[in-house]
């Protein structure tokens, strides 16, 4: 595919395939839901406690590369700027998004309040760049929260060809969180190294990047990930870090990465631990399908997910 964007693809698939237990954080309660089951993605019956969307339709981590995308398709001129407002016009007030934001505010004083939202969730950084977006700030990105929104938004304009200088500028319109920044652009080097033919990306991430002061902490949590590779995924994913944040999310990611021979391994195994499995699944997904290629995503699959036909159209 045209701008290697079948890894943008293993991305989309593998968070419409974890969507429908997205946030189901009760590893013993998930393990009833897909209790008999060899492939549970694409589940028909919503399973996430916050909000519900169609099967097939992606969650918000994702949404936000889809709007990066549409803003790649239209033109290259301008990118940052237009991109801005697509995220105003997806996310922002006149939003399905922002309608169930405000929902959330109305129901926090209710006792259990999560099943209530029905369609998508916006996450925080997007709350805050929608924001700041308005308020005309230099710095759009959130500042709250260390997670992938950043990383996501950025994956198709990565994968056009930008350099990695301009790639932080993407990535801060999301977010300033410097740990997001960090591992957001540790896993484009993971995903650069797979498209470039590394054979085993991960060990030559670790020998390209020993020395460098700015990786330290991943180089160190990547070593430490690869010392717990032969406990079950789901006790290691419990103790890394099951929720959004960096850089649980990251180290989680990894253990799949090293514990899975294929795409489709991949993604069952990092659905099956629970938590902010869609996070995870982004980059997951574009790191298989940077090393194994388009066939490596199952066609089923590539079918049952509603934003796959856009981007294969882009031949």
């Amino acid at each position: 595919m045209k701008n290697n964007l079948h890894v943008f693809l293993g991305a989309t698939v593998a968070d419409a395939a974890a969507r429908p237990l997205h946030w189901v954080y009760n590893q013993k309660k998930l393990l009833t839901y897909i209790k008999g089951k060899k492939d549970f993605t694409f589940l028909k019956k919503n399973k996430s406690p916050f909000y519900n969307i169609k099967t097939g339709k992606v969650s918000g981590y994702n949404e936000v590369g889809q709007v990066m995308f549409q803003t790649l398709v239209e033109g290259h001129e301008n990118i940052e700027e237009r991109f801005k407002k697509n995220i105003t016009k997806n996310f922002g007030p006149g939003s399905v998004y922002w309608k169930n934001l405000n929902l959330r505010a109305k129901y926090r004083k209710v006792k259990d309040w999560r099943g209530i939202i029905k369609g998508p969730w916006i996450h925080q950084n997007i709350i805050e760049t929608v924001k700041n977006i308005k308020a005309r700030k230099k710095l759009t990105g959130g500042a709250k929260v260390n997670e992938s929104d950043g990383y996501c938004a950025a994956l198709p304009y990565f994968l056009y060809g930008y350099d990695f200088n301009s790639l932080k500028k993407i990535i801060s319109t999301v977010t300033v969180s410097k740990i997001s920044l960090k591992y957001a652009l540790a896993k484009f080097h993971l995903i650069d190294l797979a498209l470039k033919g590394a054979k085993d990306p991960i060990n030559e991430f670790l020998k390209k990047f020993k020395k460098n002061s700015y990786f330290k902490s991943v180089v160190e949590d990547i070593k430490k990930v690869k010392r717990l590779k032969s406990k079950p995924h789901p006790i290691v994913v419990k103790k890394l870090g099951m929720a959004c944040s960096y850089p649980g999310t990251f180290n989680s990611s990894i253990h799949s990465i090293i514990n899975a021979t294929n795409y489709k391994g991949a993604i069952l195994r990092t659905i099956k631990a629970g938590g902010c499995n869609c996070s995870r699944v982004n980059f997951i997904g574009a790191y298989f399908a940077a090393l194994k290629g388009i066939n490596s995503i199952p066609k089923s699959w590539i079918k049952k997910t509603d934003p796959a036909k856009k981007i294969l159209n882009q031949k």
